[in-house]
């Protein structure tokens, strides 16, 4: 039997069963299309299935960190938190794929590891692990920002005699710590979540930290009636709103630079932001807060001055400023209680920058200058964000290009969601699009509308193929690139330039321009007949 015979035929092949990959069978069902969506995990939910570690919750508030498509759905459901912890988000996503009759066009524990572009049929090939072969004019690529973790490759991790867990595939039925001597790598966003909860549990918890994070408190608390209810009376109207906002989710902007007003002014507001309204609306003060280094400079100090004032012990409170770089330079962290469980007596900080982790040995692991015995060791090292699911999957587009060769310098595309090369592949919030620095929901719904109108434009017009244009790719990387370099963001040594991974190519991959200014980039390409695109 050929391999054509045997594929199976849909009309669209989508990878991923997240809040994308759910979202796109939706809408796209709906158009009327046989669609079917490949996930590698053993249940839906993408992030939110796999980052179950002890206080892991979203830093967008609920009310809006969640479908705005229905109407029905968006006031029925009821959020129990201001911030969602990680079950109730899960518990959502399902409620979601029930309601709408989603599971039956979703094949679970599916890892595709290959597609390729046929140029004779113009349909995708997709293949995956298990030999499994499905065939579609269109590939939709919902595989997340954050959904491959770094594998670790300290030495002598094999000799260690304790349990070794990854925040990232953490384990379904929990860990017990009770007891135990705790070892955790990493002080990134699933780290500073986390610490707090190990320190309740474990008998004495170690932190190595090689980078201190500027992270602000979420303030987090019961879901209030009236606040719930004042959303639900007027979703249609805020979720409008929320769209001509730069991260999509309405904040406490401030609408003037902080280089218009006095020191003493500006210090006034960061404390207000701070004790009232918390997390990513700290830095939503000033309008010119990650462009003018003045600013971003007193918005730093701010955060530095908080730590000494919550933190007892003076040389830990140092341990954990920042200082190499300003608030933003990395991604901000939204804590709860962070800081102030380095004064629990058995929480110990050690900083592997100055005294660099060795090597495990079987009952711990050694830095340079120390040694610690440990029962087990958490490992929250972070990803290979926004390209690494991509490049994963073995993708090869027209003439046998590979997408690992055409990025092998950093990422290139249109507008967020197409490669030269690969017609009839979409991306959804991949590089060049705001993606991690908005309500990734509603940018997730933004991009999946706008591949389903663009499917349907191709169907009214009678042509099979779309394909980003490579002068229009390269303008596209350009305006990226530009509007990046006019702010501080590319100087810290982030994962949104890849420097988190040896070798990455050192390129800034979200835009930076705002939502909002992105949403009118797409909107102007779809009402030009999809202009920057070649159909055939």
């Amino acid at each position: 039997m050929s391999e054509r015979k045997s594929a199976k035929r849909l009309d669209v092949v989508v990878i991923g069963a997240g809040f994308a990959g759910l979202y796109a069978l939706h809408r796209l069902r709906k158009d009327g299309y046989s669609v079917r969506v490949l996930e590698a995990g053993k249940s839906i939910g993408g992030t939110w299935y796999w980052n179950r570690y002890p206080g892991a919750r979203c830093d967008i508030e609920s009310m809006q960190y969640s479908y705005s498509f229905s109407d029905e759905i968006q006031r029925e459901w009821k959020w129990s938190q201001l911030y969602a912890p990680q079950p109730e988000i899960l518990s959502y996503i399902n409620f979601v794929a029930d309601k709408l009759d989603l599971r039956r066009d979703i094949q679970l524990e599916t890892r595709v590891v290959a597609a390729t572009f046929d140029e004779q049929s113009r349909t995708w090939k997709v293949r995956t692990e298990a030999g499994e072969a499905f065939e579609a004019p269109f590939c939709v690529m919902a595989t997340g920002c954050l959904s491959v973790p770094i594998v670790p490759t300290f030495p002598g991790m094999e000799k260690f005699e304790g349990e070794v867990y990854r925040t990232s595939d953490w384990p379904h039925e929990g860990v017990q710590l009770k007891g135990k001597r705790v070892g955790l790598v990493g002080t990134g966003s699933s780290g500073i979540q986390v610490t707090p909860v190990l320190a309740e549990q474990a008998e004495h918890l170690y932190v190595f930290q090689r980078t201190p994070n500027y992270s602000i408190p979420a303030l987090n608390r019961p879901m209030d009636e009236e606040y719930e209810q004042a959303w639900k009376q007027n979703y249609p109207e805020r979720r409008k709103a929320a769209l001509a906002t730069r991260i999509n989710a309405l904040s406490d902007f401030g609408t003037v630079p902080g280089s218009s007003v006095s020191y003493e002014e500006r210090e006034r507001e960061f404390e207000r932001r701070w004790t009232k309204v918390g997390g990513f609306g700290f830095v939503h003060g000033y309008t010119d807060i990650m462009t003018d280094p003045a600013v971003n400079a007193h918005a730093s100090e701010f955060v530095r001055k908080k730590i000494a004032a919550l933190v007892h012990d003076p040389e830990v409170a140092k341990k954990l400023m920042p200082s190499d770089y300003g608030i933003g330079g990395k991604r901000i962290c939204v804590d709860t209680a962070y800081f102030e469980t380095f004064n629990r007596n058995n929480v110990t900080l050690i900083d592997v920058k100055s005294d660099p982790i060795r090597s495990f040995k079987p009952n711990g692991l050694s830095t340079q200058t120390q040694s610690f015995e440990l029962d087990t060791v958490i490992l929250a090292i972070g990803f290979d964000a926004i390209t690494g699911a991509l490049l994963k999957i073995d993708i090869t587009g027209r003439d046998g290009l590979k997408l690992r060769d055409r990025w092998a310098d950093g990422p290139k595309n249109y507008i967020g969601m197409a490669v030269s090369g690969f017609p009839n592949m979409f991306m959804i919030t991949g590089p060049g699009s705001p993606s991690v620095f908005t309500n990734m929901v509603a940018s997730i719904e933004q991009h999946v509308d706008w591949i389903a109108d663009c499917i349907a434009h191709l169907k009214r017009k009678g042509v099979s193929s779309i394909e980003a244009l490579p002068e229009a790719e390269e303008k596209w990387v350009s305006h990226v690139n530009e509007v990046a370099n006019a702010t501080l963001m590319p100087k810290g040594n982030s994962w949104y330039v890849g420097a988190n991974i040896p070798g990455k190519p050192r390129v800034f991959m979200p835009y930076l321009a705002g939502a909002h200014v992105y949403k009118k980039a797409i909107e102007d390409v779809a009402s030009k007949d999809y202009e920057g695109f070649g159909l055939a």
